[in-house]
């Protein structure tokens, strides 16, 4: 068995006196769709943005079997990790092709001169986006909005992708293509941590999934068995 390409041990968030997040571990391997599911105010944002570095936190994260714990948010992208944030963050006013642009920063940074060739992938993946490309972002549907924030963070050729709550407030259709996207991009390679209210369906493309109640992981398992 693979080593695992993202492991947390003991992650433990606070806000003053409030334990938000507390002694998460968990193993995530490459090419794997891993589901943290549970209710509102279970934790489940406050652990990706902890991932990110977003937010300090104590424990302990690894990456590719380094430490992440003094990575800045910024050395965290670039060494291939991406967020897919739940308000999805995009620029409003600028076309959809320009908010993809800014997701390839990384290769950019990196001098990959094939960076141009993942935006074709992109439009492979989501060819709405392509029909949509000079439009603004602020005038697409909450549907349309989730493939571009998805999209963005495609262009960096992320090794992992979070996702946080991409379902939430979308019709169950497209919600449908939502998680057909997530199948997709773990065919790809590509090791997914998803973070749901939609238990079902979330379980339903992922290999392993994690309950979180109050902070601290209440049950977790294969997903076909949870």
């Amino acid at each position: 068995m693979s080593e695992p390409i993202l492991r947390t041990q003991d992650l433990t968030k606070r806000f003053g006196g409030l334990v938000a997040v507390s002694k998460v571990s968990l193993e995530l391997r490459v090419g794997e769709v891993h589901a943290v599911i549970g209710p509102n105010g279970a934790g489940k944002s406050t652990l990706l943005n902890a991932l990110m570095g977003m937010l300090p936190c104590k424990g302990s994260i690894e990456f590719e079997g380094q430490p992440m714990q003094s990575m800045t948010l910024e050395e965290r992208v670039m060494a291939g990790i991406a967020l897919v944030p739940e308000k999805r963050e995009l620029f409003g006013s600028m076309p959809v092709e320009d908010n993809l642009l800014l997701g390839a920063f990384r290769q950019m940074r990196q001098g990959n001169a094939q960076w141009r060739e993942q935006l074709d992938v992109v439009y492979q993946i989501f060819p709405r986006l392509k029909e949509r490309r000079v439009q603004e972002a602020g005038t697409l549907s909450g549907g349309e909005r989730q493939m571009l924030a998805v999209g963005r963070a495609m262009m960096s050729r992320p090794t992992l992708l979070m996702l946080d709550e991409p379902s939430l407030g979308l019709a169950p259709l497209i919600v449908r293509d939502i998680f057909g996207i997530v199948t997709r991009l773990r065919q790809q390679g590509v090791s997914i941590l998803l973070v749901e209210q939609n238990a079902r369906a979330a379980l339903e493309v992922a290999d392993h999934g994690y309950v979180l109640e109050m902070g601290e992981i209440a049950l977790e398992g294969p997903a076909e068995q949870l």
